[in-house]
C-alpha cells in the first residue's frame, strides 16, 4: 500500500505542541491561550492542506529549471550539499526580509505575526501564498544547477526547523547564539517592541543578519503581534485583511508611482485608518454574554477532528482519486472557516455547519456503496433540509446560549 509518510508530521508536531503546553503549565507560565492556539492551528491545517497541490507543482516548476535554463548541473556531494544548504539559507533570509519591507510580499507573511502569544502553535501560522513566495525564491536554486532532488530535501530541513525557535522556554544557548537562529533570536523577531522591529530574519544560521546589520539580540521582554494588533480570530480576516488595506490604498492613490508605492512599498505606507475603516464596515462585534464552555467544547471537537481527517486524507493521498481530494479539501477548509466563525461568535456559523454535511454526502457518493446506504444518507440529507429553521434555531441556542443575569 503506498501511504504519504508526511502525514505522521500532523501527529507528531500536535504532540510537540501539547508537551509545550504541559511544560508550561508545571512551570506557571501562561504561554497559551484557547482561542489564539487554535487560530493559529487552523491556518496550519489549510496549510498542510495546500500543500498536497502545490508540493508537485513546486519541484515541477524546479526541475523544468533544472532540465532547461540551469546555468551549471552540479553533482551531489559534500561540497555540494554545503554550498546548496548555504544557499538556500542566505535567499531564506532576503525572503523573509522582502516578506516585512515588500507589501506584496508582507501581505501573505503578516498572517504569520498576528498572533500574541508565542508558542509552537505559532509555527503553525504558514499561509500556501507565503509558501509560493517562498519557492520564486528558490527558483534561483536549480537556475545555478542544484538538482531539484536535494532542493527538496533542504526544503524539509528549513521547513522543520523554525518550528523549535518558537518557544519561550528555551533561553540563551551560549555559543549556539553566535552562528544558528535560536528561540531567543526569533522571539525578538516575532516582537512588536520599536527596538525589535524588522529584526533577525534567519532561518537556520544568524550569521546573514550580522553581516547585513539586521541582528539584535534579546535585551528587553518582547511583546508579540503586530505594532497594531488584529483582535480577531476569523480565518479569512487573518488572511485577507492586509489584502483589502492594500485595494484601497491603491484605489486611493494618485498617480501611478504612488499606485506601485502600495504594492511595493513597505507596510508603513498603507495608511493605517484604512484597517479602522475596515474593522468598522466589515466586522461586527457581538455584544452577547455568551456561556464559553459548551462553544469551548464544540471548538475543540471540531479542530481535533479536522486535524485527524487532514492526518488520513495526507497518509491516503495517493489513494484518493482526483475528486475525491478536492471533496475532502472542501470539508476541511469549510471546517478551519467555520472554528474561526465559531471564535467569533458568527450566528452563521450553521450554515457552514450544513454545508460541511452536505460536503459529506458529496464525498459518500463518490464511492461504490450499496444503494440502501446511499438511499439512506440522502433521507437523511433531505430531512435536515426538512427541518432547516428548527435546526437552526436549537443549534445557534445550543452554541451561542447567552448567559442568564
Amino acid at each position: 500500500m503506498h501511504l504519504n509518510w508526511l502525514a505522521l508530521a500532523v501527529p507528531f508536531f500536535v504532540v510537540l505542541m501539547l508537551a509545550e503546553y504541559a511544560v508550561s503549565k508545571k512551570r506557571n507560565l501562561e504561554l497559551f491561550s484557547f482561542k489564539e492556539s487554535v487560530a493559529n492551528i487552523n491556518v496550519g491545517i489549510a496549510e498542510r492542506l495546500c500543500d498536497l497541490f502545490t508540493t508537485g507543482l513546486f519541484f515541477y516548476v524546479f526541475q523544468w529549471i533544472y532540465n532547461n535554463v540551469a546555468i551549471f548541473h552540479f553533482q551531489p556531494g559534500w561540497i555540494t550539499w554545503l554550498l546548496l544548504f548555504l544557499f538556500t539559507d542566505f535567499l531564506w533570509y532576503w525572503y523573509h526580509r522582502f516578506g516585512h519591507e515588500v507589501n506584496l510580499f508582507w501581505s501573505a507573511h503578516v498572517v504569520h505575526h498576528q498572533s500574541e502569544e508565542y508558542n509552537f502553535t505559532v509555527s503553525a501560522r504558514i499561509t500556501v501564498i507565503q509558501a509560493a513566495f517562498r519557492c520564486l525564491f528558490w527558483s534561483f536554486l536549480p537556475l545555478l544547477g542544484f538538482p531539484p532532488h536535494m532542493i527538496t530535501v533542504l526544503l524539509l530541513i528549513h521547513g522543520a526547523y523554525p518550528f523549535f525557535t518558537h518557544t519561550q522556554l528555551v533561553g540563551k544557548l551560549g555559543w549556539i547564539e553566535y552562528i544558528f537562529v535560536t528561540p531567543s533570536h526569533h522571539r525578538v523577531h516575532h516582537s512588536s517592541n520599536p527596538a525589535y522591529l524588522d529584526k533577525n530574519y534567519g532561518d537556520v544560521l544568524i550569521i546573514w543578519d550580522k553581516l547585513f546589520g539586521t541582528f539584535v539580540s534579546e535585551t528587553e521582554k518582547p511583546v508579540y503581534g503586530l505594532t497594531k494588533p488584529l483582535n480577531n480570530y476569523s480565518f479569512l480576516w487573518q488572511h485577507f485583511h492586509f489584502t483589502l488595506e492594500m485595494l484601497i490604498s491603491f484605489r486611493l492613490a494618485k498617480g501611478v508611482k504612488a499606485k506601485l508605492k502600495t504594492i511595493f512599498g513597505r507596510p508603513d505606507d498603507i495608511d493605517p485608518r484604512i484597517r479602522t475603516w475596515l474593522e468598522r464596515k466589515l466586522l461586527i462585534k457581538d455584544k452577547r454574554n455568551i456561556v464559553e464552555h459548551k462553544l469551548t467544547r464544540a471548538i475543540t471537537w471540531q479542530t481535533v477532528s479536522t486535524l485527524t481527517i487532514l492526518f488520513f486524507v495526507i497518509l491516503f493521498e495517493h489513494h484518493l482519486n482526483g475528486l475525491q481530494l478536492l471533496i475532502a479539501s472542501l470539508f476541511i477548509l469549510a471546517s478551519v472557516i467555520n472554528t474561526g466563525a465559531m471564535l467569533e461568535h458568527k450566528d452563521w456559523v450553521f450554515y457552514l455547519e450544513f454545508a460541511r454535511v452536505f460536503i459529506i454526502y458529496l464525498f459518500a457518493t463518490t464511492w461504490h456503496l450499496h444503494p440502501y446506504v446511499n438511499i439512506t444518507l440522502l433521507i437523511f440529507l433531505l430531512l435536515m433540509v426538512s427541518f432547516f429553521r428548527s435546526l437552526h434555531k436549537r443549534y445557534t441556542s445550543y452554541l451561542f446560549e447567552v448567559a442568564r443575569v
